[in-house]
């Protein structure tokens, strides 16, 4: 969801760096977006988090009241509510809505927007502190007996909720470092990667399973993309022309001079992938580094037709990737290139989940099913 504005052109920032589309994120706009992402096919919607993007869970809720079935995975700092609060919070969504909340728990990669937000934690606490705070959420979602935890950074006394979430939200987390992967392997349903060729995802992943596996969990994965997909190979490599000749070198330096401050290692890991350089952006087949000249955060997209998106799709489920997390530029309009030219190819290569453990077969991306991909 594009929470700071969409537009026709790369929207620069985020990632701790203000950003704002041309195409204002107003109500009516989003509701669309929610409109042409359920008619689509598209199982979730991701809301993100931070102080560039109108807020996740307020925005989220209000979206909820205009659609049917469509799902929100929902961004949530946890640094900067209380546990408690948070899993009531959570609670209520999943009533409310019929169980359609997903959270997507962001530990917060730049101290410098923590603090404005009054988190004084460096890096490596806030990753405890999300530890915690999961151990605190889990428990009250477990048990309807009154919890008591004492952590280094966070504790609760006789704290119980009046509902409990049915069904559980699953979480959703990410993080590329020692300290992402360890609150990863013990709390995550899913973990999240940005969009890196396939084997270095592949070698995250192998990292991720082992973590986990000392946990006795199996976590499933995911992936954040952007997408140009088109009917040739020809317009979609075109548009990315036309996007890249858009962004303006001034953007570009004032974004790559914050992102190089990051202190986040999966921020380090995109940045490495075009240096900030504009001559040699397909850095695996399909995958273009243009976005992450000027936006923080996932700087990737896959380029091409119809059935190359899908074969790189193939490629990355292939690793053990079942959740796609997808966006383009402008969003509502790529909902329909992605939905109407890349999910029926992939519902008759067999690779379209509708949910409940079947695969779907027909060729109609906007039926009953219920596919494994967000608009983000």
């Amino acid at each position: 969801m594009p929470t700071y504005g969409d537009s026709r052109h790369l929207v620069a920032g985020g990632h701790g760096t203000f950003m704002s589309g041309d195409r204002p994120a107003t109500l009516s706009y989003l509701r669309q977006i929610v409109a042409a992402a359920e008619h689509n096919g598209f199982e979730s919607l991701l809301t993100p988090t931070g102080a560039w993007c109108e807020d996740a869970l307020i925005t989220s809720a209000l979206l909820a009241e205009s659609s049917d079935r469509i799902k929100f995975l929902v961004a949530l700092r946890p640094g900067l509510m209380s546990p408690t609060l948070a899993a009531q919070m959570a609670a209520t969504f999943q009533w409310q809505t019929g169980g359609r909340l997903l959270l997507n728990v962001v530990t917060g990669g730049e101290s410098r927007e923590q603090r404005a937000y009054g988190d004084f934690l460096d890096k490596e606490a806030r990753y405890a502190r999300a530890d915690e705070f999961l151990d605190i959420v889990r428990g009250l979602w477990r048990s309807g007996e009154a919890l008591t935890y004492r952590g280094d950074h966070l504790a609760v006394v006789d704290s119980v909720l009046a509902r409990r979430p049915d069904p559980v939200p699953p979480i959703f987390f990410g993080g590329s470092s020692a300290a992402g992967i360890r609150v990863a392997a013990r709390h995550a349903d899913t973990y999240l990667t940005w969009g890196e060729p396939p084997a270095a995802v592949a070698e995250k992943l192998d990292r991720v399973r082992v973590a986990a596996a000392a946990h006795g969990r199996s976590p499933s994965f995911g992936i954040r993309l952007h997408v140009i997909s088109r009917d040739t190979s020809e317009q979609a490599w075109a548009e990315a022309d036309r996007l890249l000749a858009g962004i303006d070198p001034a953007d570009v330096a004032r974004v790559q001079a914050s992102l190089t401050a990051s202190e986040s290692e999966g921020q380090r890991r995109m940045l490495d992938l075009h240096g900030g350089r504009t001559d040699s952006l397909e850095i695996s087949p399909n995958l273009w580094a243009g976005v992450g000249l000027v936006r923080g955060g996932a700087g990737t997209a896959l380029v091409g037709s119809h059935e190359e998106v899908a074969d790189r799709i193939a490629e990355y489920a292939a690793l053990g990737l079942s959740h796609f997390v997808l966006s383009g530029y402008p969003h509502l309009e790529e909902s329909y290139h992605f939905g109407e030219g890349v999910l029926p190819v992939l519902a008759r290569r067999g690779l379209r989940s509708t949910g409940e453990g079947r695969r779907e077969t027909v060729s109609v991306p906007f039926a009953t099913a219920e596919p494994a991909f967000a608009r983000g």
